[in-house]
C-alpha cells in the first residue's frame, strides 16, 4: 500500500497545515504570473510540448522556502529544483504549475501540487486551484475535501456512465494513448485531456470523472492526486512501485465499479 496511514500523526498534522497555507500564497503568485504572461521569460525543455517559465521556478521557490522555515530537516523533490536530501524521514513532492502549457496560453486547466510521503508512503496531498479558489486535500485515513467539503468518487459501473480523463506525453509511444482511446470509444465510453494531470486526478477525487489514464506519468504530477482518489473511495494502481518516485510508471486512477474494465483496456 502507498499511503502513510498508521504513519499520520502530530507531525504530519503540523506540516499539512503549513501546506495549506503554504499553497495558497503561492496560488496568489502564480495567478499574479498568469495574469501577466506576457511578461514571462518561457524556455523549452527536452521534451517536444515541454515548457518551464520563471513562474514555475519562483513558485516552487516559494513553496520550498515556506516549508524549509517550519521543517528544515525535511526533503524535497521539486520539478525544477530536483531533489534535496533532508535529515529526516519526511520527503516533499512538488509541481510548482502542473499545466504550464496551459498557463502560458491563457486557459484555466493548471494547479499547484503538494504532496507529503512519510517512509516512502504518502501522508497527504493538496491541489489547489486558483482560477476557481478550489484547494483539493487530502490526509492519509481521514478522507478528501474540496475546500472544506468532504468529496467521493462517482458510482458508476460503466464508462458509458461519465467522462474519463486522459493525458500523454512525448516521452512514450502515441500508440499507448491513442489504443486506449480506441478502446474506449468502443465501450461507448468519452474522455477530456484538459493538461493538467494532476487537475484531472483532483476531478477523479471530487466525482467529477470517473477516471484518469496516462502512459507514464510523473510522481510530482500525480503523488497529491493518487492519495486523494484513495481517500475517496476510488482505486489506483502501484504507481510507486519499482523507480516510479524518481522516474515515474503508468498511472490508472477511477471509481471502484470500473476497475475491471479499465485495467483491461490499459493492461495495468
Amino acid at each position: 500500500m502507498f499511503l502513510a496511514h498508521n504513519l499520520v500523526d502530530q507531525a504530519v498534522l503540523d506540516r499539512f497545515e503549513q501546506a495549506e497555507k503554504v499553497i495558497k500564497v503561492a496560488g496568489a503568485q502564480a495567478l499574479d504570473y498568469f495574469r501577466n504572461r506576457d511578461k514571462l521569460v518561457v524556455e523549452t525543455k527536452m521534451e517536444p510540448q515541454d515548457v518551464v517559465s520563471i513562474a514555475d521556478r519562483n513558485v516552487e521557490i516559494t513553496i520550498i522556502e515556506g516549508l524549509q522555515k517550519h521543517f528544515a530537516q525535511d526533503g524535497f523533490l521539486g520539478e525544477e529544483q530536483g531533489t534535496t536530501k533532508g535529515d529526516n524521514e519526511y520527503l516533499w513532492v512538488i509541481d510548482p504549475i502542473d499545466g504550464t502549457a496551459c498557463f502560458l496560453n491563457g486557459m484555466h486547466s493548471w494547479c499547484i501540487s503538494i504532496a507529503l510521503m512519510v517512509n516512502d508512503k504518502i501522508a497527504c496531498g493538496l491541489i489547489f486551484d486558483p482560477n476557481s479558489n478550489e484547494l483539493f486535500s487530502a490526509i492519509a485515513g481521514k478522507g478528501c475535501f474540496v475546500n472544506d467539503k468532504k468529496v467521493e468518487t462517482l458510482k458508476v459501473n460503466s464508462v458509458q456512465e461519465g467522462v474519463m480523463g486522459v493525458g500523454t506525453s512525448h516521452r512514450i509511444p502515441s500508440s499507448l494513448c491513442v489504443n486506449f482511446i480506441e478502446k474506449l470509444l468502443s465501450e461507448g465510453g468519452m474522455f477530456i485531456r484538459n493538461g493538467s494531470g494532476a487537475l484531472m486526478l483532483a476531478y477523479v477525487a471530487s466525482g467529477r470523472l470517473i477516471g484518469y489514464y496516462e502512459p507514464h506519468i510523473n510522481s510530482w504530477d500525480c503523488l497529491a492526486g493518487l492519495i486523494m482518489v484513495d481517500e475517496a473511495g476510488g482505486v489506483t494502481n502501484d504507481f510507486l512501485e519499482g523507480e516510479g518516485l524518481l522516474k515515474g510508471n503508468p498511472l490508472l486512477v477511477s471509481a471502484s465499479g470500473l476497475k475491471k474494465s479499465l485495467n483491461k483496456m490499459t493492461g495495468i
